[in-house]
C-alpha cells in the first residue's frame, strides 16, 4: 500500500520521514544475508538471531494483515487514486531494492574472510622493539587487562599483563650487538591464577600448556615482523597480532567467570589441562590397540585411528581451549604423511601418555594451525561462545539418548572418562552476556560449516534432547548442497568418470542418484559434557566420510559432461566412428569377452539402520531412555555407499557392492559383495584397504578384473 511521505519543514528543519509500507516491511526480509535456507536450524552459528528474525516476520505478517483489511473496506473507485497508488508502489519498490542492494554489498564486504589490513611495521629496524612492546601493551589493555613493562636491564625486559585472577608474566631478551638491528625474542612466559581471598588449593595454579601456546604465538609474530623488508608479510603479521588480541580477550572472559565464582573459580583455567591429559591417555591406549593389529608397526596410522577411535584431542591448537581432529580424508592423510618432517633438535619428545601416530604431532599441529586449512580435514574446537544456552540445557536434565554412543569402543574403560564442563549460568555472566560451551566447526568463522543430512542432524539433536524435533528450511537433497550448492534446480542424478592411470580397467561411468533427504550446514553445537562431545563427533565423522568419499570424484549434473581426465562416457544418441573391426574383435564379441568402452556403475546412498550395542544386564533394571517401543536399544543410522554394476561378459547378472563405515573393522570400513561366485572371489581385507585409501568407487573395477582372472 502507498505510504504518506512527510515533506521537510522549513520551520523546524526536520528531515523527511518515510513511514514503512507493506512492500518495504516485507522487502527487508528478502536480502540474502537475512535468512539462509541451509542455516535456519538450532545448530547454526547464530540461532538466536534467526529466531528473532522469524519472530519479526510473524509480527510483520500480522500487521500487514490488519493494514490490508483496513484498506479493503475503503471505496477505491477513483481511477486517478488507483493510478497514483501504482506509481507510488513502483517508486517505493525501486528505492527499497536499491537500498537493499547497497546494504547487501556493504554486508558482504564486511564479512569477507581473509581480508586484513597489514600491520603498521616501522620501516626503521631500530624502532621495531619499542613498537612491539607498545603493541603488546595495547592488546592487553584492549582486552581489559592491566598492562605495564619494566625498564630494560642487561638486555632483558619484563611485561606483565594481569586481570583480577590471571597474571601473565613475559620476559623478553633483546640482542643489541648490532645497534642498528636490535632483535627481541621471548625468553620465558609464565602464567598464574589465584582467586582473591580464597583458601582452596584449586583456586590457584598455572598452566604450562597455555604458557607454551601463548609464547609460540608471540614468537611467530616477532619472527614475522623482524624479517627482512622484502621478505616479511605485513598481512600475516596483522593476522597473528589479531589472534593474540583474541586470545587475551578470551582469557579475560575466563578471568571474569573465575572471579564471579570465587571459591573454586580456578577450574575455568585448569579443567582444560586436566581433561586433555586424561583424553590423551585414552587416545594412547586406542593407538596401542590399533598398533597390535598392524604387523610390525611401531606407530598407528592416523587415518585408521580417526576411523576407529575417538577424535584426536589437540589442546591449545588455535585457541586457549581444546580442539578435536575428527576426520582426515585419504588425500589429506597422504599429503600429511609425505610432508612430515622429523622432530627438530632440542625439542621436547612425545609425552608417554600421547598416542604414537605415523604423522608426528609437531608436524600435525603446525599444519592444522596454519591457515587456510587443507581441504578434507575436519576439526572441531570447544570454546565458550557469547550465545544464550538452549532451553534443553536446564540444570539436572538427565539425558540417556547418548547411552548407545559410541557404537564401538576400542578401549573398555573409555566410558569412565567423563567431564562436565563448568556452567557459566551458575555464576554471574560477564556484563549480563550469557555464555555457552559450543563445538565450533567453522574455525572461528573463517570457514564454512559441514554439510550434514537431516537424519544425522536429528541424531545430533537426540544427543541433547530425547524428543525428535529437528526442524529447518532446506530445499533439495543434501548431496545437491554438497556437490552443486549454487544450482537453482537440483538435478535427479549426477555423473562422474572414474579412470585408471595405468589403464588397468575400462573407465567407470558412475551415476549417482541423489537421496530424497534435505541437508543443512552444521556450524556449531552446544555441549555440556565430554560424552556429548564424543557422541556429536562420532555422528559428524560418519557424515565426513560420506562427504569426502563423494568429493573424491568430479561430479556433474546428468546431461553435462563431467570434467575429468580420460575419455567421456559414450552418449546414447551419438555414434562414434572407429576403425574397422578386426576378425579377433568379431570373435570376442561372439564369445562375449570383448572389453567394453566403459563400465556403468549405479551409485546410491541408502539409509541403513544399524542395531545399537546391547547394554549390560543390571540386577536393578535399566531406564528406557534411548530404547524403542519394544525395549531394545534404538537402532542407529549407518553410513553406506551402494555400487551396482553388471557382471563381466559372458556372465550375465548384476553385482551389488556395499561399502559401509564400520569402526569395528580393522580399516574402519566393511565391504560386502553380492553377485556370482567368480565376482565375489575377492579378498574382503584387500578391498577394505583399498577403500581406506580412497578407492571406494574403484571397487567395481577390481571385481571386474578379478572376474577376468577367474575365467
Amino acid at each position: 500500500m502507498a505510504s504518506q511521505v512527510g515533506g521537510p519543514s522549513a520551520a523546524d528543519g526536520k528531515a523527511t520521514v518515510v513511514p514503512p509500507t507493506v512492500l518495504s516491511a516485507f522487502q527487508q526480509f528478502t536480502a540474502p544475508e537475512v535468512l539462509s535456507s541451509n542455516s535456519t536450524h538450532p545448530f547454526s552459528s547464530s540461532p538466536e538471531e534467526l529466531t528473532a528474525t522469524l519472530r519479526r516476520i510473524i509480527e510483520t505478517t500480522d500487521k500487514a494483515t490488519m493494514s490490508l483489511n483496513a484498506h479493503h473496506s475503503l471505496p477505491l473507485s477513483n481511477p486517478k487514486l488507483l493510478s497514483l497508488y501504482r506509481q507510488q508502489s513502483s517508486i517505493s519498490h525501486t528505492v527499497q531494492q536499491a537500498d537493499q542492494n547497497v546494504r547487501h554489498v556493504v554486508s558482504s564486504l564486511r564479512k569477507r574472510i581473509g581480508i586484513t589490513f597489514g600491520e603498521d611495521i616501522p620501516l626503521e629496524r631500530i624502532e621495531v622493539v619499542d613498537w612491539f612492546l607498545k603493541r603488546l601493551l595495547h592488546w592487553g589493555t584492549s582486552a581489559g587487562m592491566e598492562a605495564f613493562n619494566e625498564q630494560e636491564t642487561d638486555g632483558r625486559i619484563a611485561v606483565v599483563l594481569g586481570g583480577k585472577v590471571l597474571v601473565i608474566d613475559i620476559d623478553f631478551s633483546i640482542d643489541r650487538r648490532d645497534p642498528t638491528r636490535p632483535a627481541i625474542d621471548v625468553m620465558a612466559l609464565k602464567t598464574a591464577y589465584a582467586i582473591p581471598n580464597s583458601t582452596s588449593d584449586s583456586s590457584s595454579g598455572r598452566s604450562k600448556s597455555m604458557e607454551g601456546f601463548l609464547a609460540s604465538t608471540i614468537r611467530a609474530f616477532l619472527a614475522e615482523v623482524q624479517k627482512e623488508e622484502d621478505q616479511r608479510d605485513a598481512v600475516e603479521a596483522a593476522r597473528i597480532g589479531s589472534q593474540i588480541s583474541k586470545y587475551l580477550s578470551y582469557l579475560m572472559t575466563l578471568d571474569h567467570l573465575a572471579l564471579s565464582e570465587n571459591e573454586g573459580g580456578g577450574r575455568w583455567f585448569s579443567f582444560i589441562d586436566k581433561m586433555s591429559l586424561e583424553i590423551e591417555t585414552l587416545a594412547g591406549k586406542e593407538a596401542n590397540v590399533i598398533m597390535k593389529g598392524e604387523k610390525g608397526a611401531v606407530v598407528a596410522p592416523l587415518d585408521v585411528f580417526l576411523l576407529r577411535g575417538h577424535a584426536l584431542p589437540l589442546p591449545y591448537l588455535t585457541t586457549p581451549s581444546i580442539s578435536f581432529l575428527t576426520y582426515v580424508s585419504p588425500l589429506a592423510y597422504l599429503k600429511l604423511l609425505k610432508s612430515s618432517t622429523p622432530l627438530p633438535p632440542h625439542s621436547e619428545p612425545l609425552a608417554a601418555h600421547q598416542p604414537a601416530l605415523d604423522v608426528p604431532f609437531h608436524h600435525l599441529r603446525a599444519v592444522l594451525a596454519t591457515p587456510p586449512r587443507q581441504p578434507g580435514i575436519t576439526v572441531a574446537t570447544l570454546v565458550l561462545s557469547p550465545t544464550p544456552p538452549p532451553a534443553y540445557h536446564a540444570e539436572g536434565l538427565s539425558l540417556s539418548a547418548i547411552d548407545a554412543r559410541p557404537l564401538h569402543a576400542l578401549v573398555g574403560d573409555a566410558e569412565r572418562v567423563e567431564y562436565v564442563f563448568p556452567a557459566a549460568r551458575e555464576v554471574a555472566a560477564l556484563q549480563g552476556q550469557p555464555l555457552t560451551w559450543i563445538l565450533d566447526f567453522t574455525d572461528g568463522g573463517k570457514a564454512a560449516g559441514l554439510v550434514v543430512s537431516q537424519g544425522r542432524m536429528r541424531e545430533i539433536e537426540l544427543v541433547h534432547v530425547e524428543v525428535n524435533n529437528m526442524m529447518g528450511m532446506s530445499a533439495g537433497s543434501w548431496v545437491d548442497l554438497l556437490l552443486n550448492p549454487q544450482t537453482p534446480i537440483p538435478p535427479e542424478r549426477y555423473t562422474a568418470l572414474y579412470t585408471s592411470p595405468t589403464a588397468a580397467h575400462p573407465p567407470l561411468h558412475l551415476r549417482l542418484t541423489s537421496p530424497d533427504e534435505p541437508g543443512f550446514i552444521l556450524e556449531s553445537v552446544p555441549v555440556r559434557t565430554l560424552k556429548e562431545v564424543w557422541a556429536v563427533l562420532e555422528i559428524v565423522r560418519e557424515q565426513c566420510w560420506l562427504n569426502e568419499t563423494l568429493a573424491s570424484c568430479t561430479w556433474a549434473p546428468e546431461g553435462i559432461a563431467p570434467h575429468a581426465p580420460g575419455p567421456a562416457p559414450p552418449s546414447a544418441d551419438v555414434e562414434t566412428d572407429a576403425a574397422p573391426a578386426t576378425e579377433d574383435e568379431l570373435q570376442a564379441v561372439l564369445r562375449g569377452t570383448i572389453t567394453p568402452r566403459h563400465i556403468p556403475v549405479a551409485v546410491s546412498l541408502p539409509t541403513v539402520l544399524k542395531p545399537a550395542p546391547q547394554p549390560e544386564p543390571s540386577l536393578f533394571g535399566d531406564g528406557d531412555g534411548g530404547m524403542d517401543a519394544f525395549g531394545a536399544p534404538a537402532p542407529r543410522r549407518a553410513a553406506r555407499i551402494s555400487l551396482r554394476c553388471p557382471e563381466r561378459a559372458p556372465i550375465t547378472g548384476i553385482v551389488d557392492i556395499g561399502v559401509t563405515f564400520d569402526a569395528a573393522r580393522p580399516r574402519g570400513v566393511a565391504v560386502e559383495i553380492v553377485g556370482s561366485a567368480v565376482a565375489t572371489d575377492v579378498g574382503a581385507a584387500a578391498l577394505e584397504e583399498v577403500c581406506r585409501r580412497g578407492g571406494v568407487f574403484g571397487v567395481p573395477a577390481r571385481v571386474w578384473r578379478r572376474a577376468k582372472q577367474g575365467m
